[in-house]
């Protein structure tokens, strides 16, 4: 039996006041495509906001595969019309 090795891709994103449970929302949604991988990251904030996300982001890691990347995006672009622009967080700012 073999298998095929292939690369993968990782985005780091945030999305500026979103909720604790969407981020948990959004990862277990990417989680449902094969080979998807997330991870919340710790919010970075030395100053306290109630304004602001209880995360610092997401880390989402896929096969370097077309289809799922498509996939990907597609969830991520449905979150991002209801709830805001994603950005990207540099690997510094991690």
């Amino acid at each position: 039996m073999s298998q095929t090795i292939t690369n993968q891709k990782q985005k780091n994103l945030s999305c500026h006041r979103l909720p604790l449970a969407v981020y948990r929302e959004v990862a277990a949604h990417l989680r449902q495509v094969e080979g998807v991988s997330t991870q919340l990251l710790p919010q970075k904030a030395k100053d306290f906001d109630y304004l602001q996300s209880q995360v610092g982001g997401l880390s989402v890691s896929y096969p370097d595969q077309l289809e799922i990347e498509t996939q990907v995006n597609s969830i991520l672009t449905y979150y991002e019309n209801k709830y805001g622009k994603w950005e990207t967080i540099d690997d510094d700012a991690l």
